[in-house]
């Protein structure tokens, strides 16, 4: 190999592992040690902070510098960095341009072969429109260092709007969590943290939030309910904190043919019956949720079970008569 090619394979062998031995990657190059070691000399010249270790396998590791400098990828990393590079021009965390520019980059330096890749699956990153607004990549990388950390943050905080656009309420004590998770949902990010105050788990949407400094002590981490972060989040937001099921489930015959019940009962379970009919066995946060949900499929409903959610149903077609019999034509006046 020529110097320049050495130097790069030098560099691709330091950065998939922390330690070296020197004789190893003497051999792995084909080379002496004399020449390894001259070879990480142009290496720090270069800019790589390059540590020697020492004992009888002494060697070398690749450490953080202060200067990003030119980093290596194989073909797998190259393709993931590019997807995901799209992917975070929707995150909403104040770095949509910083990604495209990067993404830019990359695909300039690409084989050909790699970019065939990610061109044969085009990808058009959309941000949902629930979404809520763009969080301050400074708040977000406060809250992340304060998660790292696992230290007391304090902030203020908006439960109305964003912090941006109505301004926390500075006049109030700021909230004390330990936080735990720095995490997104449908869009959104929100910090998942142990409030002091309050003495309970709660969620908090970062873009509402306003650190203040300097943080608090460091403590222990507790044990999130649920066990992990997914299943605590998706029973927060479904009414059934600790696990993922929905709190009220219930089934039901429609009288369509699955293929056109199936893509509208989202985790449900879907069974075909006889005579163009569907069994669907779903959930939802409440028992009046569930059965109006299920009146999306505009068809003759069969309810199986349970009990609570044929009472749901009676109680939407009571408020229904209700609305029903109240309605004035366009050009009546209010009714007194």
């Amino acid at each position: 190999m020529t110097t320049s090619s050495r130097l790069l394979a030098l560099l691709g062998l330091l950065q998939r592992r922390r330690d070296w031995p020197g004789e190893v990657l003497a051999q792995r190059l084909g080379v002496s040690s004399r020449t390894v070691r001259r070879d990480i000399d142009r290496l720090r010249a270069l800019g790589y902070r390059i540590e020697s270790t020492m004992g009888p396998d002494g060697g070398y590791r690749l450490d953080a510098g202060a200067a990003l400098p030119p980093l290596l990828f194989d073909d797998q990393q190259g393709v993931a960095l590019a997807v995901a590079l799209q992917l975070a021009t929707t995150a909403g965390a104040g770095i949509e341009d910083g990604a495209l520019r990067a993404l830019a980059t990359l695909r300039q330096v690409m084989p050909s072969r790699l970019r065939h890749q990610i061109d044969a699956v085009p990808l058009s990153a959309v941000r949902p429109p629930e979404s809520g607004p763009d969080v301050d990549a400074g708040v977000l990388t406060s809250v992340g260092a304060a998660v790292r950390a696992r230290e007391v943050l304090r902030f203020d905080y908006s439960p109305g709007g964003p912090a941006a656009e109505g301004g926390a309420d500075r006049a109030a004590p700021p909230r004390r969590v330990e936080p735990h998770h720095l995490t997104t949902w449908r869009g959104r990010w929100y910090l998942v943290g142990w409030d002091l105050d309050h003495a309970g788990w709660r969620t908090y949407r970062v873009d509402r939030m306003h650190p203040r400094v300097p943080t608090g002590p460091r403590v222990a981490p507790r044990e999130l309910p649920g066990g992990d972060v997914a299943t605590f989040l998706i029973g927060r937001f479904r009414g059934a904190e600790g696990t993922t099921q929905w709190p009220c489930r219930g089934a039901v015959v429609v009288h369509l043919p699955a293929a056109e019940v199936r893509p509208y009962v989202g985790d449900g379970v879907v069974e075909v019956l006889d005579g163009g009919r569907t069994r669907v066995s779903t959930g939802s946060w409440s028992w009046t949720g569930l059965a109006a949900s299920l009146l999306r499929f505009d068809a003759d409903l069969e309810v199986l079970s349970p009990p609570e959610l044929v009472d749901a149903f009676a109680r939407i077609a009571a408020r229904s008569a209700s609305a029903a019999a109240t309605a004035r034509a366009p050009d009546e006046g209010p009714r007194r």
